[in-house]
C-alpha cells in the first residue's frame, strides 16, 4: 500500500508528521491522514512526501505472495480429511460428467 511507504519514509528521516508536512507544503492533516487509511493519496502526492522525506519512490514488480489467495487459505483451514473427501467428491463429479457426455455421443 502507498500510505505505508509514507509513514515508513517518514520514520526512517526520523521526521514528525508536522515537520514531514512542512517539508511538503502539506497540512498535517494530510500527513496523519494519509498514514491512517482515512485518505486515499495520489501517487504524485505519495511521492512528494516520501521525497520530502528524503527518499524516492521506485516501483518494483514481483510475483504476488500464493498465500494470499482467500482459496488457498479456505483449502488450508480444512482438515486433510475434508480435503481428501473433496477431492474424492470433485473426482466422481467429473467421472459423472464424462460419461454423461459419453452417452451424448452413442
Amino acid at each position: 500500500m502507498l500510505a505505508d511507504g509514507v509513514r515508513e519514509a517518514r520514520l526512517r528521516a526520523n521526521l514528525s508528521q508536522a515537520e514531514l508536512a512542512k517539508r511538503a507544503g502539506v497540512p498535517k492533516s494530510t500527513v496523519g491522514r494519509i498514514e491512517s487509511g482515512a485518505r486515499n493519496p495520489s501517487v504524485e502526492l505519495v511521492e512528494a512526501l516520501i521525497r520530502a522525506a528524503g527518499f524516492e519512490l521506485v516501483p518494483t514488480l514481483r510475483e504476488p505472495d500464493p498465500s494470499s489467495d482467500p482459496m488457498i487459505q479456505e483449502a488450508l483451514a480444512r482438515t486433510p480429511l475434508q480435503r481428501l473427501r473433496d477431492a474424492a467428491r470433485a473426482a466422481n463429479f467429473v467421472l459423472r460428467g464424462r460419461r454423461a457426455l459419453e452417452r451424448t455421443r452413442e
